[in-house]
């Protein structure tokens, strides 16, 4: 009887490896924050590398790693207001958007019109995300402009992206 409970016992510990190497086939690698799907490459040291179920595996191809560093966009000002990129303005009833330091216009109407408002932009900041944005300063959130005007956040009723 002790014999047949470890044959068992090893028939199913193989099982389950089987089932637990099944489960791992074809799962993806990550390099320095990035997700690459299985039988992806990546240059790491010189070196080209492929995804094979979850791990890197050296291939003997040397690579050159291309650093692209990133250029922030500039913001927009207008009306006395710093606009981030990718945030709207209503001007002359037309909303147009902050395009890296250029006013685009976007060809819609304005849905809160032209209305002034009176921005200190010496005020208190405002708090977002456990980040402070400035006074007269501009955030894009689920697709509204929003402003800070002297610690109070002011949707300004314009599309941003």
């Amino acid at each position: 009887m002790t014999a047949t409970r470890l044959i068992l016992g090893a028939g199913l510990a193989l099982l389950l490896g089987c089932a637990a190497q099944s489960a791992q086939a074809g799962a993806s690698c990550y390099y320095e924050g990035t997700k690459f799907s299985d039988g992806g490459a990546s240059c790491q040291g010189g070196r080209q590398y492929r995804c094979n179920d979850g791990e890197w595996l050296s291939t003997t191809q040397a690579c050159e790693t291309i650093v692209i560093e990133p250029v922030a966009a500039r913001s927009c000002d207008y009306g006395g207001i710093k606009f981030s990129p990718g945030s709207a303005s209503c001007q002359a009833g037309t909303q147009y958007r902050c395009d890296d330091g250029k006013w685009m216009t976007l060809g819609t109407p304005c849905r809160a019109g032209d209305a002034p408002i009176k921005v200190n932009p010496s005020g208190d900041i405002c708090m977002f995300g456990g980040a402070t944005v400035a006074s007269g300063s501009t955030i894009c959130q689920s697709g509204e402009t929003f402003l800070c005007n002297d610690g109070s956040w002011v949707n300004l009723g314009t599309t941003c992206r």
